[in-house]
């Protein structure tokens, strides 16, 4: 639970070597922007993508797991695994999760119950999301700590745009569609104090024993008694 980016990228680049190429540009990007992190661009193939490969606290594994498509085939969904991926890790700061971005390229088809089924992936794909939402722990820097982190992650969405690979974006804020940044304080705020009533709810029914990121923060108590100071629909 918390405010979260959602993108995907997706290219029809016919060869390796152009999908690496735009990943490189990105990255060159995000060098030049205010991220606390950004790792070496990583390729990995077959065997190597699997993140079952990965021991739990390898960086390299929670980056392969996004790499993984979900196939819908009637009720059920089944992980397609990529047999190429392209792709680099960038941390924006505290408190906020570490974003993945790059591109992968999937086989045309698995075999699901013994029947091959197309797995609708064509050309190179990517589907990532970012929690921006605990980057305003006041320990982590606060407000200004969760400004810089979200607009960040936006700012290379925007180059990601511009390269033509941005397929879609959903931000929780909504300040990628209306760039409104007093809008945004006032939408993170909200959040915190909401999340924070309903953290304190479960806390109460289960005697202490639920923590959640938000019960860490200094302030928790008094965003737990503004929330229920709030209106309905606040949020």
């Amino acid at each position: 639970m918390g405010l979260t980016i959602h993108y995907s990228l997706h290219t029809v680049a016919p060869e390796r070597a152009d999908a690496r190429r735009i990943i490189h540009r990105l990255r060159e990007t995000a060098l030049n922007l205010p991220f606390a992190e950004v790792d070496e661009l990583v390729e990995f193939k077959d065997v190597q993508a699997d993140f079952d490969m990965y021991s739990p606290d390898d960086p390299r594994r929670w980056l392969l797991i996004q790499a993984m498509h979900l196939l819908e085939h009637g009720t059920e969904y089944h992980v397609v695994r990529p047999s190429v991926v392209i792709a680099f890790r960038t941390w924006p700061g505290s408190g906020c999760e570490p974003t993945n971005f790059g591109l992968c390229r999937y086989p045309s088809e698995v075999e699901v119950d013994g029947q091959p089924v197309p797995t609708r992936c064509a050309g190179w794909r990517w589907q990532s999301f970012c929690k921006t939402q605990y980057a305003s722990d006041p320990e982590c820097g606060g407000i200004e700590n969760f400004l810089r982190c979200h607009t960040t992650v936006v700012q290379l969405l925007d180059e990601a745009k511009r390269l033509g690979i941005l397929a879609e974006v959903g931000d929780e804020s909504g300040f990628w569609e209306d760039r409104d940044t007093k809008k945004l304080v006032r939408t993170i705020g909200q959040w915190n104090r909401h999340i924070a009533g309903f953290a304190g709810l479960f806390k109460d029914a289960f005697d202490g024993c639920i923590e959640a990121p938000i019960t860490k923060y200094p302030n928790f108590e008094h965003l737990e008694a503004d929330a229920r100071l709030d209106e309905p629909g606040d949020a």
